[in-house]
């Protein structure tokens, strides 16, 4: 017999719709937008350590490939701060964790602050809508989470609660942290440095730890500065020394998805011995993957600035074409603003009514829904967004009618997005409306 964990799961609302476009036979070919896979080339001292594997200075030269430290390779953390320091960022005191990606790092957050339900439980506090991951890992290791929501406006703005409303949550709840992305994944929302300080504030006056999913750091398409946990010091917050985690990752910023290497940075010395001794578990984080990121630890500050520059950029331009052409097509429809990561939600309510299903359109786009479009069959593939509202019933949930758009195909592909979400919402609000 299967554990009830095992029965109820059903895949992520990011891998769902490749899963079910895998059963596919047709011949139609898919721009998948709907998870967060980087296309890009990874940064060029990752490509050269890549390519030296068996190079006479590589530790894989001779085919042996040990485990590492869980810890991590001191080269490799050394690499990860940094990074941070590269942001203008001070890394004084902090500890760093190599991790199986950003998801480990996610995972030892959990298991390490929350409660087992019975026992002193105090959940995960997260912002709706958040990054599915947290609330499926709560789920896996028998935490609770706990949610204040946003609202997309019809300007196209996440907007949070304000603070009263927020700390009667944390009142009502009590949490013992509260995840923040600057960055935001899904919504491309910006938490700008006084929002983040504003939030340090409550989290120090009700003795939470503040969380910082930092993945998408320096992605940023409005406001002056990055803004990050770091940023955020005793002198500006007294107390929010020591309550301070970010989760870091290669995957994102670095191109690197398939490393999966992350990592977990802390200013408090307990939790850093406390996570690593729990990952002794997982032996260690893969030490090719490692060794690739950890050649980022000998780049110049300058030069790493100028690959944020270079990744701003590129996903800039593109989320503001994105934007204006999907307006245009659809006037009705909503769509995030482009401020920050590489995410966009689209909002289907006004177009399509609010019984609109983004889940089942999305599944119908998998498996038979397509364009011609110059001799091909072409479909699109994007996320729905119920999944990402946790605190929301199904009759309710804002999800419901949107779905996520990632900025992960390669331009000229991108650049067909908007016509092919056009297309196919068309067909299929009619195909819905002969059928009612």
């Amino acid at each position: 017999m299967l554990s009830e964990h095992f029965r109820s799961r059903e895949p992520s609302a990011i891998r769902i719709a490749g899963i079910r476009f895998a059963e596919r036979r047709d011949g139609t070919e898919a721009i998948n937008v709907a998870i967060g896979n980087v296309s890009l080339p990874m940064h060029p001292a990752m490509i050269d350590r890549m390519s030296r594997l068996a190079a006479p200075d590589s530790p894989f030269r001779d085919g042996i490939v040990r485990y590492t430290p869980t810890v991590g390779l001191g080269e490799t953390r050394e690499a990860f701060l940094h990074v941070i320091a590269a942001s203008g960022l001070s890394t004084d005191g902090l500890h760093c964790q190599i991790t199986e990606g950003g998801s480990q790092a996610m995972e030892l957050v959990v298991v390490g602050l929350c409660g087992p339900p019975g026992r002193d439980e105090r959940p995960l506090m997260l912002i709706d809508a958040a990054y599915t991951n947290y609330q499926a890992l709560a789920e896996r290791t028998g935490r609770a989470t706990v949610s204040i929501t946003r609202r997309l406006g019809e300007d196209g703005k996440f907007a949070l609660p304000d603070l009263d409303e927020i700390e009667r949550r944390i009142v009502e709840a009590k949490p013992a942290a509260l995840v923040v992305i600057p960055y935001d994944n899904p919504t491309g929302q910006f938490l700008e440095p006084e929002t983040m300080v504003s939030l340090a504030r409550l989290c120090v006056r009700h003795g939470l730890w503040m969380v910082s999913d930092e993945a998408y750091r320096e992605l940023f398409y409005t406001g002056d500065e990055p803004s990050s946990i770091w940023r955020i010091d005793d002198d500006e917050v007294p107390g929010i020394g020591g309550r301070r985690i970010s989760i870091e990752t290669a995957s994102k910023v670095w191109n690197a998805c398939g490393l999966r290497i992350g990592a977990l940075v802390t200013d408090h010395a307990e939790f850093h011995t406390r996570a690593v001794a729990e990952a002794t578990a997982n032996l260690c984080p893969n030490a090719i993957g490692q060794w690739i990121f950890g050649s980022l630890a000998h780049e110049s500050v300058e030069s790493l600035r100028g690959w944020f520059e270079n990744q701003r950029d590129y996903y800039g331009g593109m989320l503001s074409t994105f934007t204006a052409r999907t307006r245009e097509l659809i006037p009705e429809i909503i769509v995030s603003s482009p401020d920050a990561s590489i995410y966009s939600v689209v909002d289907v309510r006004r177009f399509a009514g609010a019984d609109f299903d983004a889940l089942d359109f999305v599944l119908h786009c998998a498996s038979e829904g397509k364009v011609e479009r110059d001799g091909r069959s072409l479909t699109l593939l994007t996320a729905p967004m119920a999944e990402f509202y946790a605190s929301e019933s199904p009759e309710s949930n804002p999800g419901r009618t949107q779905m996520r758009i990632a900025y992960v195909e390669p331009p000229e592909r991108m650049a067909l997005v908007p016509d092919l979400l056009a297309s196919l919402l068309e067909s299929y609000v009619k195909r819905a409306a002969a059928r009612a």
